[in-house]
């Protein structure tokens, strides 16, 4: 008796399949295009977030910019200077002579503000920004308080003093603003500006000059 009741549950279980054969092919596709759809969800939603942090990686780059414009002036070598300047005015009976000594200090630097948004650029890790090149900072670099005559016979006026102030001024750029001097210049800048760089979370950092 057992066995023919196994064998009717097993012509049930046949027939039912048979009958429903077509329902369970359409609930197996469903559940796997369920699981793919899933997998392709998941993988989007991982691209999403990867796309996500390199466009706020590239957000930041006008934040940089902004920071280091507004820094404005920046010095990375200072040289301190003096020049001794004479003239002297050929008179009938003696000579007037007027010798005076200038002294002063030329600022090496980069000013910022001549930055542009296109001078930094984001590769993968890397930054790249490029700097004006380095420049003399301020002009007025004779401190004229400081400023003595050495030597003054006869009577001199302001503009002979103007005229001997000016060759002091072009003596000094001449000797100071030297190529040996404006890449030592160069060499700090890089150091300075790695180091605000990494300080804002970038590690690795190339830097250029116009």
């Amino acid at each position: 008796m057992a066995t023919n009741n196994d064998n009717i549950i097993k012509r049930w279980i046949k027939s039912f399949i048979a009958a429903h054969k077509f329902t369970i092919t359409i609930s197996v596709i469903a559940i796997v295009a369920i699981a793919v759809a899933v997998t392709m969800l998941m993988r989007s939603c991982q691209d999403n977030h990867i796309e996500t942090l390199i466009e706020d990686r590239i957000d930041n780059t006008p934040t940089i910019i902004t920071s280091m414009t507004e820094i404005g002036e920046w010095e990375f070598l200072s040289v301190s200077d003096e020049e001794m300047v004479d003239t002297i005015r050929k008179g009938f009976f003696s000579d007037d002579e007027l010798i005076r000594i200038y002294y002063g200090t030329l600022r090496l630097g980069v000013n910022m503000k001549k930055m542009k948004p296109e001078d930094i650029t984001l590769s993968n890790d890397t930054v790249t920004i490029t700097l004006p090149d380095i420049e003399l900072l301020d002009e007025n670099f004779i401190d004229e308080a400081l400023t003595k005559s050495f030597i003054e016979t006869g009577k001199w006026t302001d503009k002979d003093r103007s005229l001997m102030y000016y060759r002091a001024h072009s003596n000094m750029k001449k000797r100071c603003l030297t190529k040996q001097n404006i890449e030592r210049a160069r060499i700090n800048a890089e150091k300075q500006v790695k180091q605000m760089l990494r300080y804002m979370g970038y590690d690795k950092v190339s830097v250029k000059f116009e």
